[in-house]
């Protein structure tokens, strides 16, 4: 890989209130390093640490706003104090460096685990419809009951109330998670909501419960720390599908160019899949949001082709597997360095090993 100049992904770009070096991010990754109870670890404060630079964008990964939206064991959380608390040291750090970072609010739903609620509560949907296949650690879903319409109001408040424990928590901002099956994203696709409320069957209702988390939010801490992800057509991830993807979507962009133009940014999310290599995600609706786009997914998978995605579009690049493996990965890509590949094994344990063990490139 050649040294990069005058490039995309490289130049400077403003994000909410913050203005950033390079368009280099760290995506929202789950790695399972806290503690039981859901408390970021000093490992945890290592990882990002290593990860954090001068100008630089690191999205925690994702973080539960409630006891009850919690999905593997050891994922951190952001509703107690001492959850507040550990993470402060983390942004602390962070900004430390000179970097910036939000953090990403997160409510599993369906893909939930009933054993690590705190009274062993069932976990919740749009319908009460399972989700196919297992979950990240093997283990098969377990079967929902929909949502109450005063629960969803409940959770609404979960969401502004864990955005509020992020600022005091140090981050910049939070990035909502309606994307790839989870809970607001179940309620969004209509192979897991058969409702017929308000909540339920048109677009603008199945929409409605993402939108009244923007609103609750961004009344809560400002749009420009508020930003949200999407993942439309990315229903290979929990079975959750839709049937008109870019109609729906379409929709949520307009509600958010029209009412929510100041929010920080939108992250494009699409799978890990040979078909989507080389195709733009977000391009049917760059007319629609004019503001700063992330994209991850394929065109995180190598960083050539990033800075030839960044170069066509303009947009902010997350990078998953490429960060965990290479914790200096900006630089790497200034310079021109080589880049490792991650271990997959480690990504899900609890162990230092693939996780903080990874140096920074050495010059021969």
């Amino acid at each position: 890989m050649t040294a990069q100049t005058n490039k995309a992904i490289l130049s400077p770009i403003k994000v909410g209130n913050i203005l950033l070096d390079h368009r280099v991010v760290l995506a929202p990754l789950t790695r399972l390093r806290a503690t039981v109870d859901g408390v970021p670890t000093d490992m945890m404060l290592e990882y990002y640490t290593q990860r954090a630079s001068k100008g630089g964008f690191l999205l925690v990964e994702s973080v539960a706003i409630s006891p009850t939206a919690i999905a593997y064991p050891q994922a951190p959380g952001i509703f107690s104090k001492d959850q507040i608390s550990g993470w402060k040291k983390i942004t602390d750090a962070i900004h430390q460096k000179g970097g910036y970072t939000f953090v990403q609010l997160w409510h599993s739903g369906r893909t939930g685990n009933r054993s690590l609620h705190p009274n062993n509560e069932q976990v919740v949907s749009a319908s009460a419809i399972t989700a196919a296949g297992n979950g990240i650690l093997g283990e098969p879903f377990e079967d929902p009951r929909a949502l109450e319409v005063s629960e969803i109001k409940s959770i609404v408040n979960d969401f502004a109330q864990a955005a509020l424990n992020a600022i005091e928590a140090g981050f910049d901002g939070i990035e909502i998670h309606s994307a790839f099956g989870y809970l607001l994203d179940q309620f969004i696709c209509t192979s897991s909501n058969q409702r017929t409320d308000e909540y339920g069957s048109s677009i603008e209702n199945r929409l409605r419960f993402t939108l009244e988390v923007v609103e609750a939010i961004t009344n809560a801490i400002g749009p420009e720390r508020t930003a949200i992800r999407v993942s439309p057509g990315g229903g290979e991830i929990h079975s959750a599908t839709e049937e008109h993807p870019i109609e729906t979507c379409s929709y949520l962009m307009t509600q958010l160019q029209k009412y929510y133009s100041k929010l920080a940014y939108v992250h494009f999310m699409d799978t890990r899949s040979e078909k989507n290599i080389g195709t733009d995600l977000a391009k049917p609706y760059r007319s629609i949001w004019k503001g700063p786009i992330i994209s991850s997914g394929f065109s995180s998978c190598n960083v050539e082709h990033a800075i030839e995605y960044a170069e066509k579009t303009g947009d902010l690049i997350a990078f998953g597997r490429l960060f965990i493996a290479n914790p200096d990965l900006p630089e790497r890509i200034r310079q021109g360095y080589s880049v490792v590949r991650s271990n997959y094994s480690t990504f899900y344990t609890h162990e230092a090993e693939g996780y903080t063990d990874y140096p920074s490139y050495v010059a021969k």
